[in-house]
């Protein structure tokens, strides 16, 4: 046999093997595809797990979120709250100061019997006194010749009305009531009119 033969013999082994080594890579390629799918499947699972671990956690951090602003707004709401009744039991403290202006006023005689200067500066004074205290939210309750209300007035007497249309009306205000931020911290104490019999 010369050497071309051997070499042309060979040549189909050759062939033979790279087949063998196809058949054998596609039934790798067969085997590997079962284990990719359940990778994947796994893959698949895990990021659902991932997705609702994080929407809980979202979640979570969103309630709590929530749960400080409505703490923080509590406490503002407490301390606002705080600052009023501290006002308050200050301004019961002034407000026998502001009796004796209006007693003083309400003197015509002995108030007009001083000095025009001198009443200018007490009753600049008391002006000043009063925007002070509306700043903060002091407002009187004057109601002479407004219906009487048992909510804001206090009735001390009941005098005659002098007509049918002034029946149950302020017609005297023996003392100013007051409010802070609208609410009554002393009622106006007041004369009642009546028609008919005066009631006391």
């Amino acid at each position: 046999m010369s050497h071309d033969d051997t070499v042309f013999d060979e040549a189909p082994n050759d062939a033979e093997g790279d087949l063998s080594e196809e058949l054998v890579f596609e039934e790798d390629a067969e085997g590997v595809l079962p284990d990719a799918s359940e990778k994947l499947k796994k893959l698949k699972e895990k990021l659902a797990l991932c997705q609702k671990e994080r929407e809980e956690y979202l979640n979570g951090w969103q309630r709590a979120r929530a749960d400080f602003a409505n703490a923080k707004r509590d406490e503002d709401a407490r301390r606002v709250e705080t600052v009023k009744h501290a006002k308050e039991s200050v301004f019961i403290d002034i407000l026998p100061a502001l009796d004796s202006f209006d007693m003083a006023f309400g003197n015509k005689t002995a108030w007009e019997s001083v000095s025009a200067e001198w009443r200018k500066g007490v009753e600049y004074i008391y002006a000043q006194l009063l925007a002070s205290l509306e700043k903060n939210g002091i407002t009187p309750i004057d109601p002479e010749g407004l219906p009487f209300d048992h909510h804001e007035h206090m009735s001390v007497e009941s005098v005659p009305a002098t007509s049918p249309e002034e029946h149950d009306k302020v017609v005297g205000v023996v003392q100013k009531g007051y409010r802070l931020y609208g609410k009554v911290i002393r009622p106006a104490r007041v004369r009642v009119a009546h028609h008919g019999e005066a009631k006391s």
